[in-house]
């Protein structure tokens, strides 16, 4: 009975693909499935899961959030470009600004939304160029190399909280963006299964009247999943700065498919009221994997916007014929 249910959840399934998927990437190239490579993989997308979990409780809530990467870029370049003009070395400063600069912009989505009970895919498209425009025009366009960067930024993509020597006296080890990770996920888990407000937010992403009607402060909840996928955003701006030691003010811009794609591949329905962390999780492994590997299968690297774009299309039919399937049973259900 419990391999049934097993069966029957979305996630097992995933995780056959991508336990298949990184069988057949072993056999091309061994090195794939190995310690150094697997920390390797979790510190390289830990920033893109991170900000999947924001897209997820925006989807789940029955929105969609475009703007996400536009907000993580804006956090990210103007923290750095704050610390560099203070002269002041602080990976925590860099955070603190991100985050109240996501916090901010994700309140303008929550505002322009919940007020004038706006369709979320166009608000957040038009806040995307518009936080952008703005970022563009009263901030810069100046990358900022290596060399510009405070040596705390620099220092943090290094920490780890686990080393493990190599034969020849250099290490490797578990980042700590793996920790902050985890933290976000817990955070949100316990949000989500512990709280009214995670109640709330599948309630309004399953039929927003019906929450209505049950006492649902749907505004609320509105301002609350968009500041909070853009504190998400503004942690995930900071740690994409660390990792790649680079800042330009266009780079994530346009990359907010990809993170859709993930949280729906993972289950999430993209009409809202339905979807898991885990199959967040395991969507963005999948993604991280056909991003990193598809030329070890000998396929172009612009495949990969092919399966991206297929997993998007999948996603919404399959959304439209389970919503079709629903409504056919409760008519029935009422006819009898």
């Amino acid at each position: 009975m419990k391999i049934k249910q097993l069966f029957s959840h979305n996630e097992t399934y995933l995780m056959m693909i991508v336990i298949v998927f990184s069988l057949v990437l072993t056999i091309i190239n061994p090195v794939f499935f190995t310690l150094e490579n697997m920390f390797d993989l979790l510190r390289s997308s830990s920033g893109t899961a991170i900000l999947a979990v924001g897209v997820f409780l925006v989807l789940l809530s029955g929105g969609i959030d475009v703007s996400c990467t536009t907000i993580a870029i804006a956090g990210q370049y103007i923290s750095v470009n704050v610390l560099i003009a203070s002269g002041i070395d602080s990976i925590g400063l860099a955070f603190l600004i991100s985050i109240l600069i996501g916090v901010s912009l994700g309140a303008v989505n929550a505002y322009l939304i919940s007020t004038f009970n706006l369709p979320t895919l166009i608000t957040t498209l038009g806040t995307s160029s518009l936080f952008h425009g703005l970022l563009l025009e009263f901030v810069g366009t100046k990358a900022v190399n290596v060399g510009d960067l405070p040596e705390s930024i620099k220092a943090f993509a290094k920490v780890q909280i686990l080393n493990i020597n190599r034969p020849d006296g250099t290490s490797y080890g578990l980042s700590i963006f793996f920790v902050i990770l985890v933290a976000i996920v817990l955070v949100t888990w316990i949000i989500l299964k512990y709280t009214m407000i995670g109640r709330g937010i599948y309630a309004i992403g399953g039929n927003r009247e019906a929450a209505k009607r049950t006492g649902y402060n749907v505004k609320k909840i509105q301002f609350f999943v968009y500041c909070y996928a853009g504190l998400i955003a503004g942690v995930m701006g900071v740690l994409h700065l660390s990792l790649i030691r680079y800042s330009n003010p266009t780079y994530l811009v346009g990359k907010e498919l990809n993170i859709i794609a993930a949280v729906v591949l993972g289950g999430t329905k993209i009409s809202g009221g339905s979807g898991t962390l885990t199959g967040t999780l395991i969507g963005v492994a999948l993604i991280t994997i056909l991003e990193k590997n598809l030329i070890l299968i000998g396929l172009s690297s612009y495949w990969q916007k092919f399966f991206i774009g297929l997993i998007i299309v999948l996603g919404v039919t399959i959304t439209y014929a389970q919503n079709k399937i629903s409504t056919r049973r409760n008519l029935a259900m009422r006819g009898a």
